[in-house]
């Protein structure tokens, strides 16, 4: 991590004054990930055998949280990378040959991966089912087929882990280690969302991918993935919170500025001075605290052992809610200029909108908190 909070503070600036302009084109921001490559991010969670700092999760969250505050499309990519190899360095299904070898390389040329699980048909796996990306044994070799859709990173990752089943009698499910320089893999360039457009996370095509034996990493019977994956789940859930806390937090320092800076010619004074605009800070204030003290006790209880995923999915959909809301009450409160797109207001906007499209939606959040409240009925 940055030795200081002015290396840090500079990367936050940097991202910054590039966000606009990835917006504006919907490409991914190559030199951000350079930057957070200088900078020694990009194995934060690497165990340490292999070169990685072995950060926990009480490191990460606030490291993303004031990431996000300069560019979140770089830093939810970075969000990824963060779990997905916390995962890896947990993981007993991997086989130790291809964990050393995804680890060395995040340690040592920054390499990029991302779990790869969405379809069309199939929506989430979140909400279960049986993915049509399928692995087949076929002439003596495994052969990938299929295609994922919102694969963030995309054009910068190394490798993806990707979700399948297998084309057998009785199909295994679950994750296969796909290099994506690899013949018949293709990448088709579809995301282009009104929010987080700096994500790449475009639509990722298998054409008989051949995969090595070992990067089957970790296929199990349907019955195998029930109540798996709890912890993975869990830095999910606090890590998205985390991101697009940061976008509020943007979005209040930038209303801050504005208020002080506008001075009406009736007024004869800053809007900041206006007892309205004190209400609404303090409106805003009451939801960004409220997010900080729901994401600490969630931590302490995680870092307990007491902590569940719907626990963390609740957390994760009472801070995205209410930094969408803040965001909000900030561009209701001051008109044009918040949906001018030459203030930087209007994208934190469309940004944070965006926390509602990541596991878990609401719903679902809700469903298991509200059956955890009635006894698990």
């Amino acid at each position: 991590m940055p030795s200081t909070g002015s290396s840090l503070s500079n990367l936050v600036t940097l991202f910054a004054s590039r966000a606009a302009q990835y917006d504006h084109s919907g490409t991914l921001a190559q030199d951000n990930l350079q930057d957070l490559k200088k900078a020694g991010l990009l194995a934060l969670t690497v165990a340490p055998q292999y070169g990685g700092d072995g950060k926990t999760l009480r490191d990460i969250l606030p490291l993303l949280e004031t990431l996000a505050q300069g560019d979140p499309s770089t830093t939810l990519i970075l969000a990824m990378q963060c779990l997905h190899h916390h995962s890896i360095a947990t993981a007993h299904h991997w086989p130790e040959e291809v964990r050393k070898m995804v680890s060395v390389a995040a340690v040592q040329d920054g390499a990029l991966l991302n779990a790869l699980r969405v379809e069309p048909e199939l929506g989430t796996p979140s909400r279960g089912g049986i993915p049509a990306t399928r692995v087949q044994y076929h002439n003596g070799q495994w052969v990938l087929n299929g295609y994922k859709i919102y694969s963030t990173g995309s054009t910068a990752l190394r490798w993806g882990i990707v979700w399948a089943a297998t084309q057998e009698a009785e199909p295994r499910l679950g994750h296969v280690l796909v290099p994506l320089n690899a013949p018949g893999v293709r990448i088709d360039p579809t995301w282009n969302q009104m929010g987080m457009r700096a994500t790449a996370s475009h639509t990722i095509y298998f054409d008989n991918v051949v995969i090595p034996e070992s990067f089957l990493v970790d296929l199990r019977t349907p019955e195998g993935w029930k109540n798996s994956g709890t912890d993975i789940i869990m830095w999910h859930a606090l890590c998205i919170a985390s991101l697009y806390n940061g976008v509020a937090l943007a979005a209040k320092d930038w209303l801050v500025s504005f208020l002080h800076a506008r001075k009406p010619a009736n007024l004869g004074a800053s809007l900041a001075t206006l007892p309205r605009f004190h209400t609404l800070m303090g409106e805003i204030q009451s939801l960004l605290s409220t997010n900080q003290a729901v994401m600490a006790e969630w931590l302490t209880h995680y870092e307990n052992g007491t902590a569940t995923p719907t626990t963390a999915n609740l957390a994760k959909y009472i801070v995205t809610e209410n930094a969408i809301a803040s965001v909000q009450k900030g561009v209701a409160a001051i008109g044009n200029p918040a949906l001018c797109r030459d203030n930087p207001l209007e994208r934190h906007l469309r940004n944070v909108l965006c926390a509602r499209i990541h596991t878990p939606q609401a719903d679902t959040a809700l469903a298991a908190a509200g059956k955890a409240a009635l006894g698990g009925v």
